[in-house]
């Protein structure tokens, strides 16, 4: 039988993530609804395994999904392709991957992009506002494809300490987000972060390596790594050698 939904008021604490519905409920990994999207509720969240999802009209909804969607740095496919890809972008003078440049911009991009399996989108004004706070707080940035001085493609995330939490990407050119990502996993190599959330599993992330984990192993790393000193959130050009110093996988 599905047990009871939790109601959240602002600032109550989150439940359980085992308490989230199972597999033979109406929507496995649902969790609670209510609450608030202010940073230190967000930042409980995350701490927690736990992010909101909901469409317009809904209440915020609150998922920790079992299994989990997660992508080991180490353990990333790098197509033939993309290493063509990456090694022109790399040569390119006029290409570059920059940080935190601006996360509005990126986010409201990631809104409009579409989504496998997906009609509309999740990221509604309240949820791009609410980010904008956090990456104020320093805890979501925003990684960005930029060629000849315009922003091409990116992805956002969020992050405490050593634990990254990967959100939305877009590209309005070609392999735009998939050079923003390679960049990610390049930067979580070069400093030593083992994992980064996916969430959901979808087949687009399964492409480059991301794969399912028990919901309690992904809990553990993530109260280990959120305790941790977090890295510095700028990228050099030199972060590609983690990347491209290894073998590349089938095209």
């Amino acid at each position: 039988m599905t047990q009871p939904l939790t109601w959240l008021e602002p600032g109550d604490p989150f439940p359980d993530p085992q308490r989230a519905w199972g597999a033979d409920d109406p929507a496995p990994g649902l969790l609670a609804a209510g609450g608030a999207l202010d940073v230190p509720h967000l930042l409980r969240a995350y701490r927690a395994g736990i992010f909101p999802w909901f469409s317009a009209g809904q209440p915020i909804l609150w998922w920790s999904t079992d299994p989990r969607m997660v992508l080991e740095p180490e353990a990333f496919r790098l197509h033939r392709s993309l290493r063509r890809t990456l090694q022109a972008f790399r040569a390119s003078a006029g290409c570059e991957i920059r940080i935190d440049h601006d996360f509005r911009s990126v986010i409201q991009a990631c809104a409009g992009a579409p989504r496998e399996g997906q009609a509309g989108t999740w990221i509604l004004p309240r949820i791009v506002d609410a980010y904008c706070d956090l990456h104020a707080a320093g805890h979501a940035h925003s990684v960005e494809t930029w060629i000849d001085g315009t922003l091409a493609g990116g992805l956002y995330c969020v992050a405490i300490g050593r634990a990254v939490f990967g959100e939305s990407m877009f590209a309005r050119r070609n392999d735009a987000s998939k050079i923003a990502l390679a960049a990610l996993v390049a930067f979580c190599r070069t400093h030593g972060i083992g994992t980064i959330d996916c969430q959901q599993n979808t087949r687009h992330l399964a492409s480059f390596g991301a794969r399912e984990m028990p919901r309690q192993t992904f809990l553990d790393r993530v109260r280990t790594a959120c305790d941790e000193a977090p890295p510095d959130w700028r990228f050099a050009p030199v972060y590609w050698n983690a990347l491209l110093s290894s073998r590349p996988t089938a095209a």
